[in-house]
């Protein structure tokens, strides 16, 4: 579901101290696309599908991320009614709350070991 090596790699790249912000504008911006996807334009759920794996994949919400990819094609591919779209929610917030969960132990065990995918 969350790729933690994903997460580290970014915790370091930008360091501890702007980890947070980068984190907290992740959610606001991914949130706030979530709560908007609507099939009504199809052009604009591909792009926010598009959005969504992109900023997905680069916090490490893997499984979420794949499943933006897997919809967006469909989308590309005229399938806009296979959309389900309480479904992308449904594993936005799964993925949030697995991440928020475990962040603070993957942090604390990085530190000392490796960490991996959960």
């Amino acid at each position: 579901m969350i790729d933690w090596n994903r997460v580290i790699e970014l915790r370091d790249e930008v360091g501890p101290s702007e980890f947070d912000p980068v984190l907290e504008l992740f959610v606001d911006e991914v949130e706030e696309i979530v709560m908007r996807l609507s099939k009504d334009d199809p052009g604009k759920l591909e792009r926010d599908l598009h959005f969504l794996k992109g900023s997905a994949w680069n916090l490490g919400f893997a499984e979420f991320g794949s499943l933006c990819q897997e919809f967006e094609a469909k989308v590309c591919r005229g399938q806009i009614e296979t959309i389900q779209i309480d479904r992308i929610v449904r594993c936005y917030s799964t993925s949030k709350q697995v991440f928020m969960r475990d962040l603070p132990r993957i942090i604390d065990d990085q530190e000392g070991g490796a960490a991996g995918v959960a």
